[in-house]
């Protein structure tokens, strides 16, 4: 039996993919959903129409909405230009600081009367006493039996040690609809799932808990420590089929290439050269790193860190240990340079460090003048963004070159004005690196996307990119026994 989507109220008409998504929720199961939809194919539209159906059947009045900081606001402007449906939207302020914000707050622990309520939230803010404790109580107040929660990049509750991951799912215990949304549900091992189809509802992949989970799908082993304790050690994993089922059971899948007719991307490595100085200080930086991952009580945390400062020797500058920033000169900002005069339109940068980014945005505008760049990162406000994004993406607006941190502008936000993609530096997780790819490669780009790498030869710089080239999991090979090549 096929299910009919209900249409009124809606600006927008759904892709086929989108309305196939909507109707195997109805199939399988409407009250707890996984889209897992690649970044692009419009997971986002897809869950604002199944809630917007669900509101129009009387099923839900009250919608709570969780996604990371850089992107739980542009719900917001997704949902007022896909529908002229009336209803109260929230948004979450961590700081308070605002009176209008605060008012709206106490608001909406006032029981709605009628029409639906939208409430959105950054999921970082439940792992603080104050977010959780304030959706506790709001949560409380609401017909558990007509709510709705769902999650956004459900990756961010995947770690179910997390004070993040407890608390939701502790608030979302009783809450009868439930949908969690992710392009790449799995980055690291597929125990990564556990958590996210917890929050929907454990009964889904049969286990109560993580551990148990874990017994059934990991080979582990017993490790000894240099200090005679053990801990378990995943050697690989087991009944991944039976796996696959219980998630399909529960989900949609749809990949790009499925669905879409997009152009291509196009690869390129720009190998710079280093300069004197910064292999006298690569190499003093290596020996210490060398030192460090022959100790076997090293951890993973420690390893990485030195890896971090061989990256950033490649980037141009070292950060010493009273947190001092010294510039390394090389030739990576002056390559930079080089293509973006071969480029033509606008141009995203990524770049993994603060200094980078505010180095590069200051030599930007001073070569092409001061409206034609801005920084996307930490320090930037949230109206900030969504100002920069809608400039940037406006093609008469003189912003050509968005300088951005793939971790915080890397989620949510659509930069499909842009052709041409630039690396100055990764990010060591591959679900950033692909999440950060596809701001431009997604529904409404029209041109080839071109990604450029900026990569010092024979260097950890190399040694990243192919890693993330080939999926792997880079945290968990600096703890296995080839580590130290990752150095030599």
């Amino acid at each position: 039996m096929q299910y009919i989507i209900f249409m009124a109220n809606y600006k927008k008409d759904l892709f086929d993919h989108q309305r196939t998504a909507v109707s195997e929720c109805r199939r399988k199961n409407p009250y707890v959903f996984a889209y897992l939809m690649e970044m692009g194919t419009g997971k986002t539209i897809t869950t604002i129409h199944d809630m917007l159906d669900l509101y129009s059947d009387n099923k839900i009045n009250v919608v709570i909405i969780f996604g990371p900081k850089s992107v739980y606001r542009n719900w917001h402007k997704e949902i007022i230009e896909y529908t002229d449906q009336e209803m109260k939207i929230v948004t979450w302020d961590p700081s308070l600081k605002d009176a209008e914000t605060k008012e709206d707050l106490t608001q909406i622990l006032v029981k709605q009367e009628k029409g639906l309520f939208v409430f959105l939230m950054n999921i970082e803010s439940i792992s603080s006493k104050k977010g959780f404790l304030f959706l506790d109580k709001f949560i409380s107040k609401q017909d558990k039996n007509k709510t709705m929660m769902i999650v956004d990049e459900s990756t961010t509750i995947k770690t179910p040690a997390a004070m993040r991951t407890k608390n939701m799912l502790r608030v979302a215990k009783d809450i009868k609809y439930k949908r969690i949304l992710t392009g790449t549900p799995i980055t690291k091992s597929p125990l990564d799932i556990f958590a996210q189809f917890a929050f929907l509802d454990t009964k889904i992949l049969r286990q109560n808990n993580y551990y148990a989970f874990r017994a059934r799908y990991a080979k582990v082993i017993s490790k000894p420590t240099s200090s005679g304790r053990t801990f378990p050690l995943i050697i690989g994993y087991q009944r991944l089929d039976e796996l696959d089922l219980l998630i399909k059971s529960n989900s949609y899948r749809v990949k790009k290439e499925d669905c879409l007719d997009l152009p291509e991307k196009i690869y390129q490595k720009r190998f710079v050269p280093m300069s004197k100085e910064q292999l006298v200080a690569y190499e003093s930086l290596k020996r210490n790193a060398m030192f460090i991952f022959n100790d076997k009580t090293t951890t993973t945390a420690n390893r990485l860190s030195q890896i971090v400062k061989l990256h950033q020797v490649c980037c141009e500058f070292t950060i010493n240990d009273d947190g001092e920033t010294h510039d390394v000169p090389g030739n990576r900002y002056s390559e930079l340079l080089h293509v973006l005069d071969e480029s033509t339109g606008k141009v995203i940068i990524w770049a993994s460090y603060r200094h980078n980014i505010q180095t590069i945005t200051k030599l930007l505008k001073e070569k092409y003048g001061d409206t034609s760049t801005a920084a996307f990162y930490g320090d930037t406000d949230n109206q900030t963004r969504m100002d920069l994004v809608k400039n940037f993406q406006d093609v008469e607006n003189d912003l050509t070159y968005l300088v951005a941190n793939p971790k915080t502008g890397g989620y949510g936000i659509t930069l499909t004005s842009a052709h041409t993609v630039v690396y100055y530096s990764n990010n060591y997780d591959l679900e950033i690196r692909l999440q950060s790819e596809d701001r431009a490669h997604r529904i409404g780009q029209k041109c080839k996307v071109t990604y450029v790498d900026l990569v010092c030869r024979g260097t950890i710089d190399e040694k990243i990119l192919t890693a993330l080239k080939n999926k792997v999991n880079i945290a968990g090979q600096v703890m296995g026994d080839a580590a130290k090549e990752w150095i030599t």
